[in-house]
């Protein structure tokens, strides 16, 4: 597995990380032991970046992850996230007291006295964002935290916190059939050296092995809030995506590997963190940081999903309420 730096810092993170969400459970029933088992597969692949949030479960994806960091005495890049909290009244809260209070939380979840990068989960408008810079430095020097980020923002609010405190990584959903990132915050990130954590880049499913079904008892309401699953929308994705799992196989890979394997070409300074709690679905795409996307294979799949080509919103009117719009 190629290796970049972290942003700014000395740390070494594999070119692909693996978001662990599922771990809590979010797309359907998930054991410690195959929880456990996901991640032994994981690290022999040589992917040492692993991404939890203490909202996952709650709380079981960093649960799980304590436990088999405990039994294997691997040392991993870890970053976990607070912010986000089951309060319709305050949904996202960055108060420094709070935030402090659910990383000692974290820290002791994951049995670790530091975590590598500690994000925002989202960003509360009510609070300055130079305020929560300020106090994720003062983080830093206590020695808490190694480096901070941020989840779902804007490039004015990236520039903002990082004239305060250099932030470390942006978080946000990034693939080839979420491409708002690429108006302005892909290259804010790479202009200040931070680095891009694309979430979700198989596109919540739609680019797996297999593409996702709605009526799978694996789908999820997460999932079934979203616009583009809805009836209307999904027969025309489906039918774009059925196109790029051809193409895929016309070029002997994976349609996970080569969505990929395209998220990563967009910039040296992006990093992709596909979900799987499922050992056979990670070996479909592990090795997607060794497929080179040629130009010739850049326009076929330009042709078939250009910029905007997926039907409906990504999120719901209530899923995007705490994300930062910027266009």
């Amino acid at each position: 597995m190629k290796m970049k730096t972290l942003g700014a810092t000395a740390i070494e993170i594999s070119a692909i990380g693996l978001g662990c969400m599922s771990f809590g459970r979010a797309m359907g029933a998930c054991s410690e032991t195959e929880s456990h088992a996901t991640l032994d597969a994981t690290w022999g692949a040589g992917i040492n970046f692993l991404d939890v949030a203490n909202i996952y479960g709650p709380r079981i994806s960093e649960e799980v992850m304590g436990t088999w960091l405990a039994s294997r005495k691997h040392q991993p890049v870890i970053a976990t996230k607070a912010g986000i909290q089951r309060d319709k009244n305050r949904p996202v809260n960055n108060d420094p007291a709070h935030l402090e209070a659910e990383l000692d939380g974290s820290l002791k979840r994951l049995g670790v006295e530091s975590v590598d990068l500690f994000y925002i989960h989202r960003h509360e408008q009510a609070i300055p964002i130079e305020d929560v810079a300020g106090f994720m430095g003062g983080l830093i020097a206590k020695g808490k935290i190694k480096g901070w980020g941020m989840s779902e923002v804007s490039p004015t609010t990236l520039r903002k916190a990082h004239a305060v405190t250099p932030v470390s990584a942006v978080q946000n959903e990034y693939s080839l059939w979420t491409r708002q990132p690429e108006l302005g915050l892909i290259q804010d990130c790479a202009r200040l050296g931070v680095t891009f954590v694309a979430f979700s880049p198989l596109a919540r499913g739609v680019f797996g092995r297999t593409i996702i079904d709605p009526d799978s008892p694996e789908f999820g309401p997460f999932r079934a809030e979203m616009p583009r699953f809805h009836a209307g929308n999904w027969d025309h994705n489906r039918e774009i995506a059925k196109a790029f799992h051809t193409l895929a196989h016309a070029h002997s890979v994976t349609a996970p590997a080569l969505a990929l394997a395209w998220t990563m070409a967009q910039g040296e300074h992006i990093v992709p963190i596909p979900g799987t709690r499922s050992v056979d679905h990670l070996n479909d795409w592990v090795r997607a940081d060794e497929i080179t996307i040629t130009e010739d294979l850049a326009a076929k799949i330009d042709a078939l999903l250009p910029v905007g080509w997926a039907w409906g919103d990504r999120y719901s009117e209530a899923q995007s309420s705490t994300a930062e719009r910027y266009c």
